[in-house]
């Protein structure tokens, strides 16, 4: 499974490539990614054809979702193969090892997560679930997991669609697949935490707003408030800063700012990330919409 070397440091929210464990041609530089949330999350994808991993144990929980070929392992006094499609786990403190089940290897995204992460996605006192079995069969989990993992190594994606998304994939995995199957906090009705956050979003809409600080702010644990705010408005607390940001942008079209220069005003990594989203949004691409309010203003009345 995972390199039992740990990675060179990757600067936070930029992926960096790094050689993992030999210098086999055989094994293609690992992309690894640190992410200073949820108590430090590690993400990583790489592809080994040859590569054995001696037996070792994690401290953080190892999730995995294996994308080609098959992984196997030693795990709770097994073997077991882990095909494309499926998810490998392993528990903190664990043992195992891991190494090729079919001669092209496998490729795979992994996610290495503190408890404290697991924590964050149950409700207030609940110990930590168990998950007993090191291969997981579950496509749609699994699909989730590519999805999140794919936000997860976008380096201009906003913490906290980051955050929101991995907190329901952890719940997600929690309840279908925990020994315990905890329940999450009920929602309950929130009006003034929600109202709350939504003003800070509002007020915040250039920065890179964390699920925590709307949290602390609210006096709502994160998982909680983010689903608090999904129910109450239909919308997850990253499309409300998605969407401000777009009204933001969409307010200086009618002056004379550049489009790169405006991206970045609103909060956007780039010219071509404000387009992509601000497209998705009015159904036009930023320029299109500035020359349209362009022309209106010089059309005489």
């Amino acid at each position: 499974m995972p390199p039992t070397a740990k990675p060179q440091p990757a600067l936070l929210g930029q992926p960096d490539a790094v050689k993992t464990g030999t210098r086999s041609p055989d094994i293609e530089p690992a992309t690894v990614l640190r992410l200073p949330f949820l108590g430090g999350v590690l993400a990583l994808r790489a592809s080994y054809r040859t590569q054995r991993f001696s037996r070792h144990a994690h401290e953080q929980y190892a999730l995995g979702r294996i994308e080609a070929g098959a992984l196997g392992f030693r795990y709770r006094g097994a073997q077991v193969v882990a095909p494309a499609g499926s998810l490998s786990l392993a528990q903190p403190g664990v043992p195992h090892d891991g190494g090729p089940a079919v001669p092209e290897g496998w490729r795979y995204q992994m996610l290495y997560l503190p408890p404290t992460a697991l924590a964050e996605a149950l409700p207030a006192g609940v110990s930590l679930p168990h998950f007993r079995p090191g291969v997981i069969e579950d496509a749609a989990l699994a699909d989730l997991f590519g999805r999140v993992h794919g936000l997860l190594m976008t380096p201009q994606a906003p913490s906290l669609a980051k955050q929101t998304r991995l907190l329901a994939l952890l719940a997600a995995w929690i309840a279908r697949h925990g020994d315990d199957h905890p329940a999450a906090p009920p929602i309950g009705r929130e009006p003034g935490a929600v109202r709350q956050a939504l003003a800070i979003l509002a007020e915040r809409f250039a920065q890179d707003v964390r699920l925590e600080e709307l949290a602390a702010a609210t006096g709502l644990s994160p998982w909680h408030l983010a689903r608090a705010v999904t129910r109450h408005t239909g919308l997850p607390p990253h499309a409300h800063l998605l969407e401000n940001r777009c009204r933001a942008a969409r307010d200086l079209l009618a002056g004379p700012d550049s489009l790169a220069d405006i991206a970045l005003a609103v909060g956007f990594a780039d010219q071509s990330h404000l387009t992509r989203v601000f497209r998705a949004r009015f159904g036009l691409p930023p320029g299109a919409w500035r020359k349209i309010v362009q022309d209106k203003r010089r059309c005489p009345r």
